[in-house]
């Protein structure tokens, strides 16, 4: 069994190592929550080496957020078999009023815009028009990746840069049996949990632009902390990692 000692960084898809705090609370809760927001969980002792700061700290910071309905967090659960050196930490990852200060200013007028075209077109009419929105998205994309090869897993680093310029906080790198590409911000989360056209639309350009077979493993409209997008059966070679900290791979929904 892992304990924090043995656990320096976030777990999640990807994201640069913090630094040194400035001083300034607000600071500081600010680079926590993006932690957690790029990584989807993580332990106390992550985020203090994250950012740079005591154990210590970063708990006053967490019980604050928490306090105020920011952060949220899960005890660890005893394993039924095996003995591990040390207590399993407890984890934390934003809760949803956090996640609507990322830019959410647009998911409700979205999710009323669908609702409408749904009401008067049904179905069919939502999947074209979350075709039609991407399109835009995609071709931006295309541009960004003029240069970046036929490797899949080349493009799709290439790709994660694209997709952070618009404003989705992704990253990439090889795992063991291909590639993963991590959103780990949705502007739309909530409107794409009622309508998943948003979510499929979105995975189909996504394999487009890297020119080959994907597969979606997790969203963040479905609850998960990061969206997640498997590359199965491509070599890593060509794949420049985006990421600084490691993760496990998103469990299959």
């Amino acid at each position: 069994m892992e304990n924090e000692a043995t656990r320096s960084q976030p777990s999640g898809c990807a994201t640069p190592e913090g630094t040194a705090s400035s001083g300034s609370p607000v600071d500081t809760r600010r680079r926590v929550a993006e932690l957690l927001l790029q990584n989807g969980q993580a332990t106390a002792r992550q985020l203090a080496a994250a950012i740079g700061i005591t154990h210590v700290a970063v708990r006053k910071h967490l019980d604050a957020m928490a306090a105020d309905g920011l952060v949220e967090f899960r005890e660890p659960v005893a394993k039924a078999t095996g003995r591990g050196r040390g207590r399993p930490a407890r984890t934390y990852r934003l809760a949803p009023a956090a996640r609507d200060t990322f830019g959410h200013h647009y998911d409700d007028l979205a999710t009323q815009a669908l609702r409408w075209i749904h009401q008067h077109g049904g179905p069919a009419a939502v999947t074209a028009f979350a075709g039609d929105q991407v399109s835009a998205l995609e071709e931006r994309c295309r541009n960004a990746l003029a240069d970046a090869g036929d490797d899949p897993l080349a493009r799709a680093t290439a790709l994660a840069e694209a997709l952070s310029a618009e404003g989705y906080a992704a990253t990439a790198k090889a795992i063991a049996n291909g590639g993963q590409l991590c959103q780990h911000h949705c502007p739309v989360a909530h409107a794409a949990a009622e309508f998943p056209q948003l979510c499929e639309a979105e995975t189909e350009v996504i394999s487009r632009l890297v020119g080959h077979h994907v597969q979606r493993l997790a969203t963040i409209a479905n609850g998960d902390g990061v969206c997640t997008t498997y590359i199965p059966g491509v070599s890593g070679a060509g794949l420049k990692s985006t990421t600084a900290i490691e993760t496990p791979q998103v469990r299959n929904r």
